[in-house]
């Protein structure tokens, strides 16, 4: 199982960077996004209407501390990840959590220290400013060896029908 943590939402600044960190963890196979900051409706509301749309079992949840997020993760025995610039290389952890429950923490404005502390693993991609959205879909493809490229999405209503040439999209 697959759980992420998204900190210091900001509804009007940090929309679509959130709603991208929450439909490339759903795409990529986590089961549920977890923010903090501000509750945002329209931000639920969409990703709902995504998984009522593409299928899958995928949640999306506020929370106000998000201390309670890793501490009950902790306690179910989930090793949790921090992506940040100043981590180590997910290939070297790789084994080390590998068929295990990960709870992904992904920041926003500034991370407290306290995370570093708490996280089993501080990973990085690359050691340089990137996207939050493109290190998630690189983290996730490395833990899971790329089987987020075969996924199916239960209950989907429209299924993209693979094709070199065109645009194809079938409907239930």
């Amino acid at each position: 199982m697959i759980n992420i943590l998204r900190l210091s939402h900001r509804a009007f600044r940090d929309a679509r960077m959130s709603s991208h960190v929450c439909l490339t963890a759903r795409a990529f196979g986590a089961n549920k996004v977890y923010y903090t900051g501000q509750k945002d409706e329209k931000l639920e509301n969409s990703l709902n209407k995504v998984v009522n749309d593409w299928g899958g079992n995928f949640e999306v949840e506020y929370i106000e501390k998000w201390s309670q997020v890793i501490k009950e993760h902790k306690n179910k025995g989930f090793e949790i990840l921090h992506l940040t610039m100043y981590g180590i290389n997910p290939e070297s952890i790789v084994k080390d959590i590998k068929n295990k429950d990960l709870l992904i923490i992904v920041g926003g404005e500034k991370v407290e220290s306290e995370i570093y502390q708490l996280a089993d693993y501080n990973v990085s991609i690359g050691n340089q400013p990137h996207s939050e959205v493109a290190a998630l879909a690189i983290l996730i493809h490395i833990i899971t060896e790329g089987k987020e490229l075969t996924l199916e999405f239960l209950k989907a209503k429209k299924q993209i029908i693979p094709d070199n040439k065109r645009k194809l999209l079938n409907r239930k």
